[in-house]
């Protein structure tokens, strides 16, 4: 052998030794390990905004099935069901108008929500409180721009509670 085959296996061996600590598939969360099939029932609405139950439901749904990690199915089929409720909607100044810093431009709206995985036993195995922000521009048509932001902000809070319970952080 010479130097240059013997250097290429000293490459090759290091490179798969960088990656000893690496385990593909799922990183479930302790607690949720057991859990293959995970159903999503209708999260409640504590908040006055008519529908936005569904919004968050939906975009919950969405991400998890996107992450892959279960399998969605009704409550009946279920290893553990995610119980969530809207708790409450934020909004505040996030940017004032240039010549008068009082005049709001844009808002920043927050959703606030609170969620329980319970097991078959109705033990509870994870829970949490993720809250997501979206900006709102302020124009004539306020409602419209609002539902926008709403529904953003419902997004981004389906990717929290996905990340907090597929990954566990």
């Amino acid at each position: 052998m010479n130097k240059a085959s013997l250097l290429l296996i000293a490459v090759a061996l290091l490179s798969l030794a960088s990656c000893a600590g690496y385990q593909p598939g799922v990183n479930k969360p302790k607690q949720m390990e057991a859990v293959t099939k995970l159903a999503v029932p209708t999260f409640k609405n504590n908040t006055l905004q008519p529908r936005l139950e569904v919004l968050v439901t939906n975009s919950v749904i969405k991400q998890l099935q996107i992450a892959g990690t279960y399998k969605i199915v009704p409550v009946s089929e279920a290893d553990a069901v995610l119980y969530g409720v809207i708790d409450d909607i934020t909004s505040r100044q996030y940017r004032a108008q240039r010549n008068n810093t009082i005049k709001t431009s844009q808002l920043l709206v927050g959703l606030i929500a609170n969620y329980e995985v319970k097991d078959v036993n109705e033990e509870v195995l994870l829970k949490g409180q993720p809250q997501s922000f979206s900006t709102l521009i302020l124009d004539p048509n306020f409602q419209v721009t609002r539902q926008q932001a709403l529904a953003d902000a419902a997004s981004r809070l389906g990717e929290k509670l996905s990340i907090e319970i597929t990954e566990g952080w």
